[in-house]
C-alpha cells in the first residue's frame, strides 16, 4: 500500500497517509489510457466541418465545349473537381465522431494515472484545502508553499466556491470533485493534489 506525506496549505509535514492500493497501487495499463484519451479527445470533436461536392457548387450547368472536335479534353461542367471552383472530390460533411468506451477501461485508465502519479512522484496530499475569501493571491501562495509547480490538477471532496474562483485564474491549474476526475485532464497535469477527504471519497467512488 503507498504511503505519502500528508501537508498543510503552508507546506508543513503533518503526517502520512496509505493511500488505497485498488486505487494507487494497480498494475499500469497503458494502452487502455490511450483508448480513454482517444475517446475524449473524439468527444470533443464538433464535426461541423463540410464542403461542397460538384452537385452543390453554383452554376456549371452547361457544358463548356463540345464533346468532339476541339482537340482540347472532354468537359461536361465547369464544376467538376478539376475545374478552378468546382465542387470537392468526397467532400467532407457535418458528423458526429463520438463513441463510447466501456466503464472498465475507463476506471482502469484512470488508475493507471492515479498509479503512476505516485510512482513518478507527481502527487501532494492535503490534510483540507479551504479558503476564507476568494483571492488568488492566496491561492498562489498555497502552490508555492506545497512546491506543486507547472500545471496542477486540484481534486477536492466537495465543489467549494472559494478554492474554485481562488485557482481557476491562475494559467495551468484546475480544480475538480475528485468524482468528476477524467483521464484526459489527469495527463495533461504534471502534478495531482488531492485532499485527504478527496481520497477517501475517490475509494468510495472508483475503488
Amino acid at each position: 500500500m503507498p504511503n505519502v506525506n500528508v501537508l498543510d496549505i503552508k507546506g508543513n509535514n503533518v503526517g502520512s497517509i496509505d493511500l488505497p492500493e485498488s486505487l494507487f497501487g494497480v498494475e499500469m495499463k497503458e494502452h487502455a489510457v490511450y483508448e480513454v484519451v482517444k475517446n475524449q479527445l473524439a468527444n470533443k470533436r464538433q464535426g461541423t466541418h463540410s464542403a461542397k461536392t460538384r452537385g452543390e457548387v453554383r452554376g456549371g450547368g452547361k457544358k463548356p465545349w463540345r464533346q468532339k472536335g476541339t482537340g482540347r479534353a472532354r468537359q461536361g461542367s465547369i464544376r467538376s473537381p478539376q475545374w478552378r471552383g468546382g465542387g470537392v472530390v468526397f467532400a467532407p460533411k457535418p458528423r458526429d465522431y463520438s463513441y463510447t468506451v466501456p466503464k472498465k477501461v475507463r476506471r482502469v485508465a484512470l488508475k493507471t494515472l492515479l498509479t503512476s502519479k505516485v510512482v513518478e512522484d507527481e502527487i501532494i496530499v492535503l490534510n483540507e484545502l479551504s479558503l476564507d475569501s476568494i483571492s488568488t493571491k492566496n491561492a498562489k501562495a498555497i502552490l508555492e508553499a506545497i512546491k506543486a509547480d507547472k500545471t496542477v490538477y486540484i481534486a477536492v471532496a466537495e465543489a467549494n466556491e472559494n478554492v474554485y474562483k481562488s485557482f481557476r485564474n491562475i494559467e495551468g491549474v484546475e480544480v475538480v470533485v475528485v468524482n468528476n476526475m477524467n483521464v484526459y485532464d489527469l495527463i495533461r497535469h504534471n502534478t495531482l493534489v488531492i485532499t485527504e477527504a478527496a481520497v477517501k471519497k475517490a475509494e468510495e467512488v472508483f475503488a
